[in-house]
């Protein structure tokens, strides 16, 4: 793999981090020597440990010069996650070595080298989506690579080295790593302001998406979404471009406009059925079993637009979907109690609730409760008023406080800015055990540290009597 051929001996920053673990994954299946650090004892590290990687716990000064004592030979590059930067003393020795740094996205960019890459981004949808592509692409027998934010239930894995040209990655628009990448098929499920910590504007989100569009491969593929009022904005300022690129482009939804039309969605049980339509061929039926709602259409039919982008028939692709059974902490049954379902997930923008929301009250024969950690001071104090809204499609909500991740608290900020009961975590258990009734389903939601929440509610319903 010509990409990774000139990073000689790589050390990780960040190792257990669900984006950093996944290239680490890739590059030690392709041979190249690795070891890393994490701040924490998490277990993925034992996983790493078990396959010979050296591995250290807390950042040191000294990490690198210990490696390469252990190993007997030099570390040539460094590739560290969005969070260790300078001033994490591991970034800084390796800076004043003069190691070769590289952003984690700059890593998984060489992973991808050799490849034929489709990039999904988009404000939501994403881990979603690229699991979808991934596992439609493996039955379909393409043997792809992937790169996800989160385990994909059928592989058991975030990332994989596959033997096929095809791989799938998640593209994050969250720092602007997107950019570091040059798909064939890039994939916009949608734009809408979000990470206003980094970009500042609602603008400057937008243009980090028309930049990715620049990013395709001349005579590849873009597949947008007509029903997101962002993505339709996005495609009247490149199409042109894109034109002129040959890029061709693919836009999908449940419009009439769509090239890709998805219609007659309906659910089923804990996921949904649907039609799909494309011109040329007669409708062809698409089968979720573990997907609810019409965000998981939309998220399908994306997946199909870049199966089909990528050469596969529309039987071939949607078929294969049939075989998803989804990804970590995205409406993942926890488990069942009393007859009530637990369900985790890791929605933290208020469209993404909103969407959960109702596929829940879609999927559950009862009531829908909901326990919702806000992200970040920033984000809940921009969108405070539609967290608010988006939670009132629960029968009942109550709210944590904020999980601060790596921002600091913001003067007035908290999370009673959302207009529902504020509770701590024993609380909102006991809340929630006591409302919750056969036939209801319990909702973790955030990207915190609530997903502990979800097997603390489904022992406490199973130790109740009532």
């Amino acid at each position: 793999m010509s990409g990774l051929d000139s990073l000689g001996r790589v050390h990780f920053l960040g190792l257990a981090g669900v984006g950093v673990s996944a290239v680490a994954r890739l590059m030690l299946a392709a041979g190249v020597p690795i070891s890393g650090t994490d701040a924490k004892e998490l277990p993925v590290l034992e996983e790493f440990r078990a396959a010979g990687v050296p591995v250290r716990v807390g950042y040191s000064g000294q990490n690198i010069a210990s490696v390469e004592a252990e190993t007997g030979s030099p570390i040539t590059t460094v590739i560290a996650s969005s969070v260790a930067t300078a001033g994490n003393p591991e970034y800084d020795a390796a800076a004043a070595a003069g190691l070769r740094l590289l952003h984690r996205s700059e890593g998984l960019a060489a992973c991808m080298a050799d490849h034929q890459a489709i990039a999904v981004a988009g404000t939501h949808g994403k881990t979603t989506t690229s699991s979808m592509a991934a596992m439609m692409l493996d039955v379909a027998g393409y043997q792809p690579s992937f790169a996800i934010g989160a385990t994909v239930a059928g592989f058991g894995t975030n990332a994989r080295l596959g033997s096929g040209q095809w791989f799938v990655a998640e593209a994050d628009e969250s720092d602007g790593s997107l950019l570091n990448y040059t798909p064939q098929i890039a994939v916009v499920t949608n734009v809408e302001p979000d990470h206003l910590d980094h970009y500042g504007t609602a603008e400057a989100v937008e243009q980090v998406f028309i930049d990715f569009t620049e990013r395709i491969r001349p005579t590849g593929a873009l597949v947008l979404c007509l029903d997101d009022a962002g993505a339709r904005a996005l495609l009247q300022k490149v199409r042109e471009p894109l034109a002129a690129r040959e890029v061709r482009i693919l836009t999908y939804g449940t419009t009439a406009e769509a090239d890709l039309r998805v219609s007659e969605i309906t659910p089923e049980g804990t996921g949904l059925t649907a039609t799909l339509h494309w011109p040329g061929h007669s409708p062809w039926p698409l089968e979720l079993p573990s997907s609810p709602g019409e965000h998981n259409a939309l998220n399908a039919t994306a997946a199909v637009g870049a199966g089909l982008a990528a050469g596969l028939g529309l039987s071939e692709a949607a078929g294969a979907l049939a075989w998803f059974r989804g990804s970590s902490r995205r409406f993942e049954l926890t488990g069942e109690a009393n007859g009530v379902r637990v369900i985790d997930d890791y929605a933290h923008h208020p469209t993404e609730v909103a969407a959960v929301l109702s596929a829940a009250q879609g999927a559950a024969s009862g009531r829908v409760h909901a326990v919702f950690q806000p992200h970040l001071f920033s984000r809940t104090r921009d969108f405070s008023a539609e967290f608010g809204q988006a939670l009132n499609a629960a029968d009942t909500a109550v709210v944590l406080e904020i999980y601060p991740a790596r921002e600091k608290p913001i003067a007035g900020v908290s999370a009673h800015l959302l207009g529902h009961p504020v509770l701590s975590r024993s609380e909102a258990v006991a809340a929630v055990v006591a409302a919750a009734e056969p036939g209801d389903m319990v909702l973790t939601l955030g990207a915190g540290d609530v997903t502990a929440l979800a097997p603390q509610i489904l022992t406490a319903l199973q130790e109740s009597t009532g």
